[in-house]
């Protein structure tokens, strides 16, 4: 894997301690909502309840993006559960549509790049991976969110 753009030092998406979920979705206009409701279904009454609202805005950016501006048939999405934080991943199959590096710039009329300037605000960490060195395969957009763990409910 090569990263592409970070927000944090070397912080890898894929956690080996904690549960894994996987969800493939086909890019269709409703992948966004189905899999806000995935994520949401997982964190709901974990000790990751109180990321809940981020969590859910953040993954419906990245797999609108992906739907919206990518080619893919299939947007797979990685949640990573640990016990102080959750790593989601976005895959598509567009290698060459990695977001850009830093320095994000929106004004008031322009309508593309206010779902990353989210995830910078919302996210402790994220960045996207190109996956397949010499003949990329695909790009994954991560992002993982830390809060407070409290006892679930």
């Amino acid at each position: 894997m090569t990263s592409v753009h970070t927000t944090a030092p070397s912080a890898s998406p894929y956690r080996k301690d904690g549960e894994d979920y996987r969800l493939s979705l086909p890019s269709t206009a409703r992948s966004a909502g189905i899999a806000r409701h995935f994520v949401t279904s997982l964190l709901t009454g974990t000790q990751h309840s109180g990321i809940v609202d981020d969590a859910r805005l953040c993954v419906t950016e990245v797999v609108a993006n992906a739907h919206r501006h990518t080619r893919t048939s299939l947007i797979r999405v990685h949640v990573a559960i640990g016990p102080e934080q959750v790593t989601v991943s976005v895959a598509d199959d567009a290698p060459w549509t990695a977001p850009p590096a830093g320095g994000f710039r929106t004004g008031p009329a322009q309508e593309c790049g206010r779902g990353l300037i989210l995830l910078e605000a919302l996210a402790s960490a994220w960045g996207s991976d190109v996956c397949g060195c010499c003949a990329p395969c695909h790009k994954a957009v991560w992002f993982t969110l830390s809060g407070d763990a409290k006892p679930a409910a």
